[in-house]
């Protein structure tokens, strides 16, 4: 396979930093070795050309991983291109790190001052580097990091070859314990004052260590800089990939909670994204499980459990959920604050429409309150009533049992089947002749317990008339060639 094309992008001090394109090049252009941090070392004279510099627009740096925080224009539109690091001279990058930064901390001394300085603060890391002492050498190039995070003679290009650098000492560390360290220092210095730069800060935050705990202790750490400096878009893309992060990170039950809990607050002000925040309020409260480690800690969820109902009430596609069940949903029920949210939840999922039309005359300051359109609640309770009906009347369902529960004339029967249908929460049959709706497959508004036990009677039928099925086609083959058997014989 013949190596990425490498295509000048910008220089930093004794750093050429590259776009690899995707595509292949010939053997004659192969032979420079990548090393474990995946930074292509080149020497000078492989790239004699001082490369150009483009605007900061066009940069592009990859965030490792598969890239699923970038904050570049060529990330956003799904470009596969990448920002690598490529040393072109014989000192190490970690001394020109420290070089730039302590002559941009002295800059203002005036050479008499600043040379001394400088000339210690590169010895200091000399020794620090000669030691293996990587945590010592990351507080030396943190300590100027804000001055870089600040300065405005510092464009942005330069400031990502630097703390791409930095970052780069992670993959040094002798142990898990030392590179979670350096990590820490690192997320702890980029989440000061997040709102100066934040889709810089987030670029470099992203996959910093390689270890799952270290991995999930960084990504809450990229969800407060996202939060603090508004810069959500740069990071809700990854939000799809969750359930995966959590599986390979391998977290425990509080952990999650506290991961589904930040994710839910970004999005809760995200336009057009009102499922995938109920979907995350849902993970959270079902962290819950109603046992003694969570007496003091659910009560704190009240908030949150308010939120989902409402999200489900509003939701004009969402008509199943399991919040019903959920102790962090339930202790709503006794709560004088909000008990009457806890019974609006209650006739969605287990009532039809008259029991919300009486809620509502009695309680429709409650629901203006929260923001539900009276109409549209209505909409929604009819199909939910259809539902109601599915599971209840064995397969048919007469035109008359619909319009009473629907409170609807026969005329509007087919309008609200033909929705259900296009809902994708029931499937039927209309026979127009004899007035009844055949039900296939209904959509059930609460899947608990009697639901799985439901579910598994049917499974039971199933397999038995299966075996059934085979014991019969066994029995007939064993006959069929017995017959045959016995003519053979009989022709002898």
């Amino acid at each position: 396979m013949g190596r990425p094309l490498l295509i000048p992008r910008f220089e930093f001090g004794s750093w050429v930093v590259f776009r690899i394109a995707s595509r292949r090049v010939g053997p004659s252009q192969r032979g420079a070795p990548l090393n474990g941090e995946g930074l292509l070392l080149s020497p000078r004279r492989r790239h004699s050309r001082n490369p150009p510099a483009p605007s900061p627009s066009s940069l592009t740096l990859s965030v490792g991983g598969g890239g699923d925080i970038s904050g570049s224009r060529a990330a956003k539109e799904g470009n596969s291109e990448m920002a690598t690091i490529v040393n072109t001279t014989e000192e190490e990058p970690m001394l020109a790190v420290v070089r730039f930064t302590a002559e941009l901390a002295w800059a203002d001394a005036g050479p008499e001052v600043a040379e001394p300085e400088v000339a210690r603060l590169c010895l200091e890391a000399q020794e620090h580097i000669l030691a293996g002492r990587w945590v010592d050498m990351a507080s030396l190039m943190l300590a100027s990091a804000d001055l870089l995070l600040k300065s405005s003679r510092v464009p942005d290009k330069d400031l990502e070859c630097v703390l791409s650098v930095i970052c780069s000492l992670v993959a040094k560390a002798g142990s898990e314990a030392e590179a979670l360290q350096i990590a820490e220092n690192i997320c702890s210095k980029l989440n000061h004052q997040p709102n100066d730069k934040p889709a810089l800060r987030l670029k470099v935050l992203y996959n910093l260590v390689p270890s799952p705990h270290g991995k999930a202790f960084v990504y809450k750490k990229a969800l407060e800089v996202a939060t603090a400096g508004k810069a959500a878009e740069y990071i809700i893309p990854s939000f799809k990939n969750i359930d995966s992060f959590v599986s390979d990170w391998g977290i425990g039950n509080l952990e999650q909670r506290e991961l589904f809990l930040a994710v839910a607050r970004i999005l809760k002000d995200q336009k057009g994204m009102s499922k995938e925040y109920a979907n995350f309020l849902n993970k959270y409260l079902a962290t819950f499980k109603g046992s003694e480690e969570d007496t003091d800690a659910i009560g704190a969820a009240k908030e949150e459990a308010v939120a989902a109902i409402i999200e489900f009430v509003k939701s004009s596609n969402l008509f199943q959920c399991d919040l019903l069940n959920m102790p962090a949903v339930a202790q709503l029920e006794t709560d004088e604050k909000y008990g009457l949210v806890y019974e609006l939840l209650k006739i969605f999922l287990t009532q039809r429409l008259d029991s919300y039309l009486d809620f509502q005359t009695a309680n429709s300051t409650l629901l203006k309150d929260h923001g539900l359109v009276h109409e549209e609640c209505i909409t929604k309770m009819r199909l939910m009533s259809l539902l109601d009906l599915s599971s209840r009347w064995s397969g048919e369902i007469p035109y008359s049992a619909i319009m009473d529960a629907l409170k609807i004339n026969e005329d509007e029967v087919e309008c609200w089947i033909v929705k259900a249908i296009a809902l994708k929460i029931l499937d039927c049959k209309v026979d127009q002749l004899n007035q009844t709706v055949i039900v296939s497959r209904h959509t059930e508004r609460i899947f608990g317990m009697p639901q799985w036990q439901a579910l598994r009677t049917k499974l039971g039928v199933w397999r038995g008339n299966i075996a059934s099925a085979i014991s019969t086609i066994q029995t007939n083959k064993i006959t069929e060639d017995g017959t045959q058997g016995m003519q053979g014989l009989m022709i002898r």
